[in-house]
């Protein structure tokens, strides 16, 4: 099969015209102004959360030369999620997720050092991958079809979801892999194996997707060596940085991700990438358990997968070989995020997928009918509003002005109730010094990310560069937004309560007083005198809270 696979490919010459650039360059433009203003929307009426504080804390701390360090990457090591310690300002994220790639955007962070930059670099990631896709389906296919490979692309579950969620390093993933795969095509090898390079660098399990591309090389025996070079240099990458390498910075690796996802493969309660993989083929038959179950996540997640692109990858030779070692990847995790079609690990497995589409297209032309057309158009509909559903959920609630969290109880904040309540609490961000340390709720957390000491509430406590455990000068608590959804979700009505609670204590004993409330957020500020009007104005939310 995959003989006659290679002998079928034929590479259709490439000349992007004005006709043929005409056709898909609108489509660039609305994806681009589209999910330009949903993100910023996003960012800028308070819903992006805490892993948009992560990365631009991460790149505000490059940007002062204190690189890959991270107070609120440090929250989640586990030095304080496992053995309960205090969150350190000079810790350093790359013993948790390796992602020097990151550095090639630091020049544009340094233009606009702004986390809503970010947010614009991970639309430009996105639209510029599908355009990559574009060119590199016009190698194979006739500029129709290319267009619709674009637009599934486009429309895709696994793109859109992602995308409007914060920023993560995984969306530099399609653009990389696209480039890499038409730079093979193009035998412009210098490009491929810088590109192979820029793929290890996005983090340290991105070398999966080197891996199939180099399989796929050498299976189709197109280009055996240099696929064999791929598959060597990306397996034995991954294998020295997470045992050696990484290993160096903090013991998250072994002690916290490695166990999250893989731990069923796993005795005890430490686990290297090597002891991972030898649970796994010493033990056959739990593998072949992982990988199939759930059955019905499984199977829904894989359809989710080919939908946009109406199945097609369901039956093509290079979607598996490519795809299929994200995909096992995935299939072989634990936890609710490994399956969710809209999470940012989703987007690994794209670039396999739609490639194989491409070259399953150049083999079967004539099936490009219209009855086909329709049906796939029903599938890129169906995929859109899918997008839409999924993206209005908790997860990242980019269209949470028009969809209710939640219809029983109903749970909805309209855009105009947001930007009002937005437009109240702003002007008390400007009262924290931009060198004073904070503790945030989570949807705050990026607007004060860009600064050394911070943390999440609860938390009130960090270590300085002084190795000193110090308090947090403020803490800020948007009580409103966790009022609005408490109803429908246990860990909104549980953080509620303990905030309040936690506030009634730090006032009570005068650790902290209060400066300023408005519309149910609230600022305080330790040692401080408390403000008469703003304790009232607490006290009368407090007792309102009572009351629910």
């Amino acid at each position: 099969m995959l003989s006659k696979l290679r002998k079928k490919l034929r590479i259709i010459p490439l000349n992007l015209g004005a006709s043929t650039t005409g056709k898909v360059l609108p489509l660039v433009a609305v994806f681009f102004v589209l999910c330009l203003i949903i993100t910023l929307n996003r960012y800028y009426s308070f819903y992006a959360s805490f892993d948009q504080g992560i990365f631009n804390q991460v790149f505000w701390n490059n940007l002062h030369g204190r690189f890959f360090q991270s107070s609120l990457s440090s929250s989640l090591s586990t030095n304080v999620v496992h053995a309960g310690e205090v969150a350190t300002v000079y810790y350093h994220r790359l013993g948790q997720h390796f992602t020097p790639a990151l550095l090639l955007w630091l020049p544009i962070y340094a233009l606009f050092p702004s986390p809503a930059t970010l947010a614009v670099l991970q639309v430009i990631f996105i639209t510029a991958a599908g355009l990559v896709l574009y060119v590199l389906a016009r190698l194979y296919v006739q500029p129709p079809l290319a267009v619709m490979l674009t637009l599934s692309f486009y429309t895709a579950n696994a793109v859109l979801g992602p995308t409007f969620s914060n920023f993560h390093d995984i969306s530099q993933i399609p653009l990389f892999v696209f480039g890499l795969l038409l730079a093979m095509e193009k035998r412009w090898w210098w490009l491929f194996w810088v590109l192979a390079v820029l793929i290890l660098l996005v983090r340290e399990d991105a070398g999966i997707n080197l891996f199939g591309v180099g399989v796929y090389m050498i299976l189709s025996k197109r280009f055996p060596r240099a696929g064999l070079a791929a598959c060597t240099l990306s397996f034995g990458y991954m294998l020295l940085l997470t045992n050696a390498i990484m290993p160096l910075f903090s013991e998250d690796i072994s002690r916290r991700f490695m166990l999250e996802r893989f731990g069923q493969f796993a005795d005890g309660d430490e686990a290297s990438t090597l002891e991972i993989i030898w649970g796994m083929i010493s033990n056959p038959w739990r593998l072949i358990v992982e990988l199939v179950t759930p059955v019905d996540r499984t199977i829904k997640y894989l359809l989710g997968q080919w939908l946009p692109l109406a199945f097609v990858p369901a039956i093509a030779p290079a979607s598996w070989m490519i795809a299929g070692f994200p995909l096992l990847k995935l299939f072989l995790g634990q936890g609710e995020t490994v399956l969710a079609i809209n999470v940012r690990y989703a987007l690994t497995v794209v670039p396999g997928l739609f490639y194989g589409a491409i070259l399953w297209w150049s083999q079967h032309p004539k099936r490009f009918k219209l009855s086909f057309r329709r049906f796939w158009i029903a599938c890129i509909s169906l995929s859109l509003l899918f997008s839409f559903t999924s993206s209005s959920s908790s997860l990242n609630r980019a269209f949470y002005f028009l969809l209710p969290d939640s219809f029983n109880p109903l749970v909805y904040v309209s855009l105009p109730q947001q930007w009002r309540h937005v437009s109240q609490f702003r002007p008390m961000l400007a009262q924290i010094p931009p060198d004073a340390s904070v503790s945030a709720t989570t949807y705050l957390v990026p607007h004060l990310s860009s600064r050394r000491e911070i943390i999440r509430l609860p938390a009130l406590e960090l270590r300085n560069d002084a190795r000193q455990v110090i308090k947090v000068d403020y803490a800020i608590a948007d009580l409103w937004q966790l009022q609005q959804y408490q109803p429908a979700f246990k860990e909104e009505r549980n953080l509620l309560r303990e905030l309040a609670q936690q506030i009634d204590e730090l006032t009570k004993t005068q650790e902290y007083g209060i400066i300023d409330f408005r519309d149910g957020v609230i600022l305080l500020k330790r040692a401080a005198t408390p403000d008469p009007q703003a304790t009232a104005a607490w006290l009368a939310f407090r007792q309102q809270l009572g009351k629910e």
